[in-house]
């Protein structure tokens, strides 16, 4: 199994909070060979509440839970972080881990292009987006999300647990 793991972490832009404490963590190409094992992997180590579908093409972010995606079909260039953030090019087989508060959009993607999404312990995801009456709420509630217990991808060995720490 082909694996890179890189994490990157994305700067309060004035206008999404994204997280400054937890990186983002990508994991390349983890699931290449078997994208269709990606929700029950998930699922596994404790990451649920799953659904397949795309990604939104404008910012969102979430306050209550973090969240991994995993691209189960085609390529998709998205934005991580806001307007300033980091331009990442997935493909089937990779997965994100988003931190609570983090900004993400889809720029452009495949026709077949396919996530499974899910939450630690289920959590059902709330949606923000750039609202400035809502910012300082948004931090607060923010800090207040658990770090989770497993890595979606690798349970409880996983680099998700050594990169975050608060």
């Amino acid at each position: 199994m082909e694996q890179l793991v890189r994490s990157f972490f994305v700067k309060d832009d004035g206008e999404v909070p994204n997280n400054p404490e937890l990186p983002v963590i990508v994991y390349l190409g983890v699931f290449k060979d078997n994208p269709g094992g990606m929700e029950e992997a998930f699922q596994r180590h404790g990451w649920s509440g799953s659904w397949i579908g795309g990604i939104y093409d404008y910012h969102h972010y979430h306050t209550n839970t973090h969240e991994v995606l995993g691209v189960r079909s085609g390529a998709a260039t998205v934005l991580i972080g806001g307007d300033a953030g980091e331009r990442l090019e997935l493909q089937t087989g990779d997965i994100i881990v988003l931190p609570v508060g983090t900004a993400h959009k889809k720029l452009t993607s495949s026709p077949d292009f396919e996530v499974v999404g899910a939450y630690p312990e289920g959590i059902s995801p709330n949606l923000r987006e750039r609202r400035p009456e809502e910012r300082a709420q948004a931090i607060a509630e923010i800090r207040n999300v658990p770090v989770p217990v497993t890595d979606p991808v690798f349970g409880k060995e996983g680099p998700l647990l050594h990169k975050w720490v608060k």
